[in-house]
């Protein structure tokens, strides 16, 4: 399974974002093979339609969880549509392997 989190940074030490659309990057996690890597979200950058846009740069990476702070109404739409599992609130002063460590330990 491949986990998607909105990050600050490029690395797994980085802080999460707490925007998915407007996330500067996204980390994505591998839980079979256990390594991360990022992916610039360009998106960012768009006047319109950002969150759908990170959905789709997401769904590329063949994502099925995304962990972020927030989803906008756009995001929200084009995520539920995608069939991708989403978890919001994460505390924005954590790192994103802490929310993915939180979150595995969740499925145990």
């Amino acid at each position: 399974m491949k986990i998607a989190v909105s990050s600050m940074g490029e690395s797994i030490d980085s802080l999460v974002s707490e925007k998915f659309g407007r996330a500067p990057y996204f980390v994505i996690y591998d839980t079979e093979t256990q390594k991360s890597y990022s992916i610039k979200n360009d998106a960012d950058k768009l006047e319109h339609g950002a969150g759908p846009n990170a959905v789709k740069k997401i769904m590329d990476e063949g994502c099925e969880v995304v962990l972020t702070g927030n989803l906008g109404g756009n995001a929200l739409s084009a995520i539920k549509e995608a069939g991708i599992k989403y978890f919001t609130q994460m505390n924005p002063n954590k790192k994103v392997k802490e929310v993915i460590e939180e979150y595995l330990a969740k499925l145990k």
